[in-house]
């Protein structure tokens, strides 16, 4: 028996009926325009011209900006409050003044000011010991009288600690150590706080050295502290002004190449100031270089490549704290990791890690990511570009852009990647493909600068640990009596490492074992601290 036909509900069949002559006409049209569209073989090539040619130093900045507009701009949603009209303009250029009236600034957009705002407030968050020792020592203004000049990444975290000092006491004038890492808004908040500040990000070097010039340089001001991380600002001072240099009363520095600088001051007699080595504290060494690139490795490697991890093979040129940090982080996601070493105590605890100790000649041709975090120059050299497979990713997780060799000059001629058989194609922001002539292309990040604050964030609570290390640092230098330090470097004070420590300390609700008297005396300690000798290696 079969069934009716389902009668249809009143007035549904004419809707029906005009539905489907209209999804006729529609597809007739699209076919119609498909066959009589004349064939065109497709031009990626022309389609994509200008992004076959690096951009110059002047269009660099308007290139990066019209290609991506992602978050890597400025690390969170901040490009889409970003004026891409001003990109054509230098800030230098720009007559710019802040709610006050003061002109005493040089940033990418003032009108940025409220977001950055924002931001900053959101880094207090997981920096409390900071804001908590910002706190406890408003009321003295411990830095009353200081004139800081620094010159640091202008992220929110480092904006945290630059208001911390001048609610202190001091009068800070800042510029930017790395050309690829100042978070605009973040620069146009504190130029609208009164914080003279001169950076912007994507600055050419013309601008870098620019900028560090107009914070030292300033009629009726004159700088008597240093907070430098890199040493690019302390060696401008000593070898332009050198008066000033003289009468500074104290440099902290922060990063593995600066201290290293300073140390050669040292050596051949030239350094007439005394310097914190707030590198080698352990509150910096053991959280910011290992704990912090653990993390900001994979960050700036995903939002540059998007690549996957698992069975990957990586070289990691380098074996030190954050050589350590990055390679267990590259081990936790499945890759295969090899490292290099010049120091036989790095290279056995390489070893008893589970890693292969190897010469970079040995493996440069197989492995598909290559990761200098040396502090040295030249680490990864044209010798070794030329040899490396198609499409592998090449970067830098050391302060300094020496360690590739991007643009060495040798005499007369060049051996870097900046040659003129080597095309240069910009595919996002801080990600450009360097292509060989046989077609082969290499994936170079930040032009072989800092990586994670080039290209993603550092964890704000890391930061934290290193700004309060910071700041009692030039707390210390700014107020020892004459005499406590000489003209030379030194170490933080491990009481005051371990101060830092016990501030973070409350974020996790730890708790404290206290030693009896009776443990103290047997281990002849104070109960207080210092808990380790500064032999000890922790």
């Amino acid at each position: 028996m079969s069934m009716p036909d389902a009668m249809p509900l009143p007035g549904v069949g004419e809707e029906l009926k005009q539905a489907k002559e209209i999804e006729d006409a529609e597809k007739y049209s699209f076919m119609a325009t498909v066959t009589k569209a004349p064939k065109k073989q497709i031009q990626f090539a022309d389609d994509m011209q200008e992004f076959t040619k690096f951009p110059t130093k002047t269009g660099r900045r308007s290139l990066s900006r019209s290609i991506s507009q992602s978050s890597t701009d400025s690390y969170s949603s901040a490009a889409s409050y970003t004026d891409s009209s001003d990109d054509e303009v230098s800030p230098r250029e720009k007559q710019q003044t802040n709610s006050k009236g003061s002109s005493n600034f040089c940033v990418k957009n003032i009108k940025q000011a409220e977001f950055g705002r924002r931001e900053i407030e959101i880094a207090e968050q997981d920096m409390s010991a900071l804001i908590s020792l910002r706190k406890r020592a408003q009321g003295e203004k411990p830095l009353a009288g200081a004139k800081i000049v620094g010159c640091t990444h202008i992220t929110a975290q480092t904006a945290v600690l630059i208001e911390t000092l001048c609610a202190l006491g001091a009068q800070c004038r800042w510029s930017a150590c790395n050309i690829y890492s100042t978070q605009n808004e973040v620069a146009a908040a504190l130029a609208e706080a009164g914080v003279a500040v001169f950076a912007w990000k994507g600055e050419s070097e013309d601008d870098f050295w620019w900028c560090i010039d107009r914070c030292v340089n300033m009629d009726g001001w004159q700088a008597n502290m240093i907070l430098d991380d890199g040493g690019d600002l302390t060696h401008w001072v000593y070898k332009k002004y050198p008066n000033v240099f003289k009468k500074i009363r104290g440099i902290v520095e922060e990063s593995v190449t600066g201290v290293h600088r300073l140390y050669q001051l040292s050596k051949a007699g030239k350094l007439c100031v005394p310097a914190m080595n707030v590198n080698d504290s352990v509150t910096k060494q053991k959280f910011d270089n290992l704990y912090c690139c653990r993390e900001s490795i994979l960050d700036g490697l995903k939002r540059t490549t998007d690549v996957m991890f698992g069975g990957k093979q990586v070289v990691v040129c380098g074996y030190g704290e954050v050589g350590k940090g990055c390679c267990a982080a590259l081990k936790a996601l499945g890759a295969i990791v090899y490292i290099t070493e010049i120091d036989p105590i790095c290279a056995l605890q390489a070893c008893m890690d589970g890693f292969r100790v190897v010469k970079l000649n040995e493996v440069i041709r197989q492995v598909d990511v290559v990761i200098t975090c040396t502090g040295n120059k030249n680490v990864v050299t044209r010798e070794h570009l030329d040899r490396m497979k198609n499409s592998c990713i090449v970067c830098n997780m050391g302060h300094s852009n020496t360690e590739i060799d991007v643009s060495t000059v040798l005499s007369s001629f060049q051996t870097s990647l900046r040659t003129p058989e080597l095309t240069w194609e910009r595919v996002r922001s801080q990600v450009d493909h360097v292509i060989w002539p046989d077609g082969k292309r290499v994936v170079l990040l930040a032009e072989g600068r800092l990586l994670n604050l080039s290209c993603s964030t550092v964890p704000t609570f890391v930061l934290s640990i290193t700004a309060t290390t910071q700041a009692l640092a030039l707390i210390e230098l700014y107020n020892a009596p004459e005499g406590r330090y000489k003209q030379d470097v030194y170490l933080l004070p491990k009481k005051m490492d371990e101060y830092v420590a016990s501030l973070h300390l409350p974020s996790f609700d730890a708790h404290l074992t206290e030693l009896t008297d009776d443990q103290a005396k047997y281990l002849g300690l104070n109960k207080n601290g210092p808990f380790k000798p500064n032999y000890y290696r922790y």
